[in-house]
């Protein structure tokens, strides 16, 4: 969809418009800061881009559309070859105009296009002399950049020394990853700083930093690779007619980070059809990355087409940026609410001035918990930059300090549970209700008898509010001990629904340890860590004898869960204990237990012996034939009861993806590495004997 541009109606209107646009430039490229957020900010020049095309005559000087991007800082390093920005386009349709436009420069009506990610960081050239990282400067006004070798030695994937002794120049860009932008915050507001609104900035700012009493560490992405006066002669005529896609080749054999070993590597695509099939494979997996793109960077692949369509003042004619929808925005939080989970967790929650994101109107956002508010030093009435990606659920990531007017507020911590008025304990970072699981007792056993726990049918929340009012059901276990003619007293509960309900129970005593684990609702784990844990332990006592260092050998338990899930079964021992005397299964079907003298024994393993045995499965559309009843839940238990191990996104370690109806960019990746796929039909022949 088009980012439709702003509106201006008259030369007032433009000249506040450029205005804006430069002074919001300006402060992010100078600072790392910004009034306006990348969606504002495109659709603000796209306005002004207008006007002009229907008023040349009154352009003015400062204008953005003529100038790089990061024209508004002054550099004092030359840079050897302009230092250009992107042109942007936003649909299908743009593209397509594009290409003809490139058609007719080059005189063929196809080419041949890299595409790639467009990284949300700040651009770089870095120049090695005989190998040796000597100087690092910024985009600057295209033609000059601002010194910034001081961060030499601090940015992830720049080596100081490349494998050979060459010299040349390599640009990219500079960015944060996602827990590189944790830690930096972590670290800023430690040291008494305000926070950073999004990694760009946050990326933006560190690397500008001359004189801090930190560092923190930053990630580089190469994209570019030219000579230099001094480069070898021989060398340097062979880089002028390499194809982009070579010369990228070339700095990964060099040393340098790019793209390559990341879920979105550079591709090449033979026909215009082909590269938006890749817009839309790297869109899909957006969200997943673990840095921030904002687009999709679409080059002229061979050297002689990028020669015959040049470039102009301020970007080149060979590329262009196809721009995703905005996934940050700038609004206003204007109160926080506080809600009690089923575990009886106390979750903040934002109440935001309603903005559209990625096509959503987004009024609320997650504020994780108190020592994050404290630590983001967030106030109600604040400016703050909301981010959403995908089906991510919304955040507020950091208050837009400059834009605070002073009558912004604190947010008020309650004293007491919102829910029951019970003490808090605070004693971590996720507050809690000292009544835990009791606080919120409804929500915490309607989950334990949905379909991916312990599947009671017929016990759903209006069921469950009925027993708990009647005094029936104070825990999990008590549901185990109920009586027919406690139900049949109840109202609207017949002897057939009765005995159904009954019947429903007592098919639960027979679930795997995996669900009843699932159900217990253990705080740090879910569906997945529970299949984990019960495989790897096999009983309930094997589970509650464990320490955190054994609790620790589980796949995916760090050092930082293990010890809060060894708390939280210790918590529920009476509970685990009155639900063993009521008869409810405490074994995994086909799992052993470690031995007790070797708890580091590996006993997380799949079923020995079965169908899918070492194999890593991904499941991905609508499934088809006798899978169809199956939930994602319940294939994901049929994959590690034949052998393999789910698994919820595609890489190379992948194994086999089931493809069902409607499967996108999962199957698309598959089919890029190569990974074996099956249909529905195919798999069900596969694990045929365990359907039954």
């Amino acid at each position: 969809m088009t980012t439709p541009a702003a509106v201006i109606v008259d030369a007032a209107a433009y000249a506040q418009a450029v205005e804006d646009a430069v002074r919001a430039a300006a402060a992010y490229y100078e600072g790392g800061t910004s009034s306006l957020d990348d969606d504002t900010y495109d659709r603000l020049v796209r306005g002004i881009a207008d006007w002009e095309a229907e008023h040349p005559e009154g352009t003015l000087p400062d204008s953005p559309t003529g100038k790089v991007a990061g024209g508004a800082v002054e550099g004092d390093v030359p840079h050897t070859v302009p230092m250009l920005s992107l042109d942007n386009v936003f649909s299908a349709e743009e593209f397509t105009a594009w290409t003809a436009s490139l058609a007719r420069r080059t005189g063929r009506e196809a080419t041949r296009f890299s595409v790639g990610p467009k990284l949300d960081g700040l651009a770089i050239a870095a120049r090695y002399s005989e190998g040796r990282l000597s100087r690092l400067i910024t985009r600057g006004d295209g033609t000059a950049g601002e010194d910034v070798s001081h961060a030499i030695g601090t940015v992830v994937g720049l080596p100081e020394r490349l494998h050979e002794p060459v010299t040349l120049e390599v640009r990219g860009e500079v960015l944060m990853t996602s827990a590189q932008f944790e830690h930096a915050n972590e670290v800023r507001t430690g040291h008494g700083g305000q926070p950073f609104a999004n990694p760009r900035n946050a990326a933006a700012g560190t690397l500008r930093a001359r004189e801090r009493a930190y560092t923190v560490p930053m990630t580089f992405f190469g994209y570019g690779l030219l000579p230099l006066p001094g480069t070898d002669g021989s060398l340097a005529e062979r880089m002028r007619e390499m194809a982009h896609s070579d010369l990228m080749a070339l700095a990964a054999d060099l040393g340098v980070h790019t793209s390559a070993r990341t879920a979105v590597p550079d591709t090449v695509a033979e026909t215009p059809e082909e590269v938006l099939l890749r817009v839309k494979e790297i869109a899909a997996l957006r969200a997943e990355l673990p840095f921030g793109i904002d687009g999709i960077v679409v080059k002229a692949d061979l050297a002689a087409d990028r020669e015959a369509a040049g470039s102009g003042s301020r970007a080149p004619r060979w590329a262009i940026a196809y721009k995703l929808p905005a996934v940050e925005k700038i609004t206003r939080l204007l109160e926080v609410e506080w809600n009690v989970g089923r575990t009886g967790i106390i979750a903040p929650r934002g109440v935001l001035e309603p903005v559209v994101i990625d096509g959503s109107t987004i009024t609320y956002a997650t504020l994780h918990n108190p020592a994050d508010i404290t630590r983001r030093d967030l106030r109600l009435g604040d400016h703050v930059m909301v981010h959403r990606a995908g089906d991510v659920i919304p955040r507020i990531e950091a208050p837009v300090a400059h834009l605070r007017t002073g009558e912004e507020q604190p947010i008020v911590f309650p004293a007491q549970c919102p829910r029951c008025g019970s003490d808090i304990d605070t004693g971590e970072e996720r507050w809690r209700c000292a009544q835990g699981r009791n606080c919120h007792l409804v929500a915490s056993l309607a989950y334990a008898a949905g379909r991916d726990q312990l599947d009671i049918e017929g016990l759903g929340t209006t069921r469950v509010v009925q027993l708990v009012e009647a005094g029936l059901v104070t825990d999990l276990a008590d549901l185990f001990t109920l009586r027919r003619e406690q139900l049949l007293a109840l109202e609207r509960m017949g002897e057939t629904s009765t005995d159904n309900l009954l019947a429903a129970i007592a098919k639960a005593k027979e679930q795997p340890l995996s669900r009843v684990l699932c159900a217990l609702g253990v705080r740090g784990t879910g569906r997945s860590m529970s299949r984990r844990i019960a495989r790897h332990f096999a009983t309930m006592d094997s589970i509650r004898a464990a320490d955190a260092d054994a609790m620790q050998r589980v796949d995916g338990i760090g050092s930082e869960k293990a010890p809060s899930i060894v708390a939280e079964m210790a918590e529920l021992a009476p509970l685990i204990d009155r639900l063993t005397a009521a008869g409810v299964n405490m074994t995994e079907p086909g799992a052993t237990p470690p031995p007790a003298a070797d708890a580091a024994s590996d006993g997380d393993g799949p079923a020995a012996g079965g169908p899918l045995q070492g194999m890593a499965v991904v499941v991905t559309g609508a499934m088809t034939g006798v899978l169809e009843k199956l939930s994602r839940n319940e294939m994901n238990e049929l994959i590690e009861r034949a052998g393999g191990r789910s698994s919820s996104s595609v890489s190379r370690r992948t194994t086999l993806v089931v493809a069902g109806e409607g499967a996108g960019s999962k199957r698309a990746k598959a089919e890029q590495l190569g990974v074996r796929l099956a249909t529905p039909e195919e798999f069900a022949a596969m694990v045929g004997e365990l359907l039954g």
